[in-house]
C-alpha cells in the first residue's frame, strides 16, 4: 500500500473512531407522549435515553429488560433512536413465513400456516358503530351465547329436537282433545 493510501486509512479510521456506530441496549424504563421515548442501558453499562421509532399504524412499549437496536444519529450518542426492539421472553414460536402480535400476559394473535388466525385473550371488546357482518357458511360457538336484544334470523332457528318451525306446526295442530285448534295460529 502506497503511503498517501496508508495516510488517508488512518485519517479515516480516526475520524470514525469519534464517530458512535449503531449497537445493542437494554430497556430500563419508557415514558409515554406523543413520542415514545426510552431510557436504556447500553452494552457498555452506559445510560441513553432515545426515541422509539415505530412502524405507522404499529405502536408498543417493551418492557425493562428488551433488547434494541440503537442507532445515534449523526454518530452522536445525545440524539439516539431505536429502530427496532425484541423481547424473546414472551414471542411465541413460529413456523416459517407465520406472523404473531402478543404481550407480556399470555395474549396473542397468530396467522398460522394453514390460514388460520388465532386469537387468545381474556376478553375480547369490540366497538362498533354501525354494524359487524360475519361472511361465513358456518358460526360455530362452544360456551352460552347471551344476547342483550333481539335475535332475528331469516332462516330456521332449531335446537336438539327440533325447529321453531316444527314446534309451530305442533302447536297449530293441537285440540286439548276434541277443541277448536288454536286461532290464530302461530
Amino acid at each position: 500500500m502506497s503511503v498517501m493510501a496508508q495516510l488517508v486509512r488512518d485519517q479515516v479510521w480516526r475520524a470514525m473512531s469519534k464517530v458512535r456506530q449503531a449497537f445493542r441496549a437494554t430497556a430500563v424504563s419508557n415514558s409515554h407522549g406523543p413520542l415514545i421515548g426510552v431510557e436504556m442501558q447500553g452494552l457498555a453499562g452506559e445510560s441513553v435515553s432515545a426515541e422509539l421509532a415505530q412502524h405507522y399504524g404499529f405502536s408498543s412499549a417493551p418492557l425493562a429488560g428488551a433488547e434494541y437496536v440503537v442507532i445515534p444519529i449523526g454518530g452522536n450518542s445525545s440524539h439516539c433512536v431505536v429502530v427496532a426492539s425484541e423481547d424473546g421472553r414472551y414471542r411465541l414460536k413460529l413456523q416459517d413465513g407465520e406472523v404473531s402480535l402478543y404481550t407480556d400476559e399470555g395474549d396473542y394473535v397468530h396467522m398460522k400456516r394453514g390460514r388460520v388466525i388465532e386469537l387468545v385473550t381474556d376478553e375480547l371488546v369490540f366497538k362498533v358503530k354501525n354494524k359487524v357482518r360475519v361472511d361465513t357458511p358456518l358460526v360455530e360457538i362452544s360456551g352460552n351465547l347471551h344476547v342483550v336484544g333481539s335475535i332475528k334470523a331469516d332462516g330456521e332457528i332449531e335446537d336438539h329436537t327440533r325447529s321453531i318451525q316444527g314446534d309451530r306446526d305442533i302447536y297449530n295442530q293441537h285440540d286439548h282433545g276434541g277443541g277448536p285448534k288454536p286461532s290464530p295460529g302461530q
